[in-house]
């Protein structure tokens, strides 16, 4: 192993702290964090909104203005994965886990549980329902992953900078970077990785568990999580073994090749005229009310406000604090693309892959309550999706196949996760040594573990928008970098020059 840094010794000793309070005081902790939480969403719940606004009209600047021919790396330097890879890693790393837990259950819950608009089971409930959804998984999740994999790209493969957060920092502070300051930067990047990533990973244990209780009646339990945790950690741990170029690379394309199987099964054997018509409606919807979502923070009143505490701000900090890994990991496999293709890569296609999804997944369920077939909103939010498939043919096939694509989500975002951590606590290395690696996917798995012991679901939710705060404010502070530096670029070369030298 190569000598340990600074990064990696005072990161990993928190979060083997927070893991050891998490076992040892549990009930202490989740008020802890429960109390932080709701005073973090009702002060900064405006900030959270105008922060990720802000970080979408950057990245739309850049994908019409002519600074987009500028490349992710050098003149004429060739991207490193073929396109469909390239899109294929993305996805996988930025929204797996997630688009299958609330595929069904984030729809159902607008609609029939508590909506946006506090009018549920009606047809204008469903309009809600989907137009929320949307907003939640679209380019407002994606610019805040894109903001920073743009940022990161630019320095490290244009500039030559180390890969690491406190790099792309340079052009506001200085050479004070480089010191203590710099590594303060780097901690809180890799603390805001790790609890984004043990998130998720406990979102999916909680899934494959529901999954089991639902269809085989066995217990839905933590000591089941347990169990889960312990085999895909061994799994991921053998992928994350063999390097980005094999593990990660034939995960992600075996997990498009089920997501796409999974799609087309419930597309075709669900209301499908109902699902095309939802997807329209409400991506015209969505278009045509997104400046107002995108600051709707309903100060005059505190029930609309809490339900947007919980999903808008909750979603928000989700991605804010999953931002370092994924934007590392994005900006690692991007390089060789022009800014204007990444950037319409990264925010439009997922984008319109994710409302597709959720208008067949979360359409159907709906569709389901809406006349009278099935009541899924009373199921538990992990049960949801196979309450769904339970209702049709080869219902069985589609649950199993769901919670293998769960556990190869699972494998490959906890994979990335290790690549990235060994990235951020060794310098910025491409290239982190094994041993790194599997110390971060011990500690990922365990602090999964301790958060889902320490409270479940709510526990994970709490615990994620308490770190993604101050990392919204490194996010800030990079994009002012960035803009300074890439129109300082764009000045020196001339905006022609740009053209002719990035098109060679």
């Amino acid at each position: 192993m190569k000598k340990l840094t600074p990064v990696f010794k005072i990161s990993a000793g928190v979060m083997l702290i927070l893991v050891i309070i998490g076992v040892v005081w549990p009930d202490a902790l989740e008020k802890t964090t429960t109390n932080v939480q709701a005073f973090i969403a009702n002060a900064f719940g405006w900030y959270y909104l105008i922060v990720v606004t802000f970080f979408v009209l950057v990245c739309l600047v850049f994908l019409i203005t002519p600074l987009g021919k500028i490349r992710l790396g050098k003149p004429g330097e060739k991207p490193e994965f073929s396109r469909p890879t390239w899109i294929a890693m993305l996805f996988s790393a930025g929204m797996g886990i997630g688009l299958v837990f609330w595929g069904a259950a984030e729809p159902i819950s607008h609609y029939a549980v508590s909506s946006p608009t506090l009018e549920t089971g009606t047809d204008q409930a469903i309009k809600d329902a989907m137009r929320f959804t949307f907003f939640h998984w679209g380019i407002h999740a994606w610019a805040i992953y894109g903001i920073v994999a743009l940022v990161l790209a630019y320095f490290n493969f244009r500039h030559d900078k180390k890969g690491l957060i406190s790099a792309t920092l340079h052009p506001v502070f200085g050479k004070s970077m480089d010191g203590m300051f710099g590594k303060v930067i780097d901690i809180l990047a890799v603390i805001a990785t790790v609890i984004g990533v043990a998130t998720t990973l406990g979102f999916g244990a909680v899934q494959i568990n529901g999954g089991l209780a639902y269809l085989f009646d066995l217990p839905n339990t933590f000591y089941m999580q347990l169990i889960i945790i312990a085999i895909v950690t061994l799994l991921f741990m053998i992928s994350a073994w063999t390097g980005l170029g094999k593990g990660i690379k034939i995960l992600s394309n075996a997990n498009m090749v089920l997501t796409v199987l999974l799609f087309i099964l419930m597309f075709s054997v669900g209301p499908t005229l109902f699902i095309l018509n939802m997807f329209t409606s409400s991506l015209g919807s969505y278009v045509q009310h997104l400046p107002q979502m995108s600051f709707r923070i309903a100060p005059l009143d505190q029930e609309s406000r809490n339900w947007i505490n919980s999903w808008t701000v909750f979603y928000w900090a989700w991605w804010i604090a999953w931002s370092p890994f994924v934007g590392i990991f994005i900006a690692r496999v991007s390089k060789g693309r022009s800014i204007r293709e990444f950037v319409f890569t990264v925010l439009i296609l997922p984008s319109i892959i994710g409302f597709l999804w959720f208008a067949t997944f979360g359409g159907t369920a709906i569709s389901l309550e809406h006349h009278g077939v099935d009541v899924i909103s009373e199921l538990a939010t992990e049960e949801a999706l196979f309450g769904v498939f339970s209702n049709f043919p080869l219902g069985m096939v589609a649950s199993i196949v769901a919670m293998i694509l769960i556990g190869t989500f699972f494998i490959t975002s906890a994979d990335s996760g290790t690549f990235v951590l060994g990235m951020m606590t060794t310098g910025g290395s491409h290239e982190p040594g094994q041993k790194i690696k599997l110390t971060w996917g011990a500690l990922l798995s365990a602090t999964a573990l301790a958060l889902l012991y320490t409270g479940g679901l709510q526990a994970l939710q709490n615990t994620m928008i308490i770190a993604a705060l101050p990392f919204s404010v490194i996010m800030l502070l990079m994009t002012i970098s960035f803009i300074k530096r890439i129109f300082q670029e764009g000045k020196n070369l001339g905006l022609n020059e740009i053209e002719n030298q990035d098109e060679e």
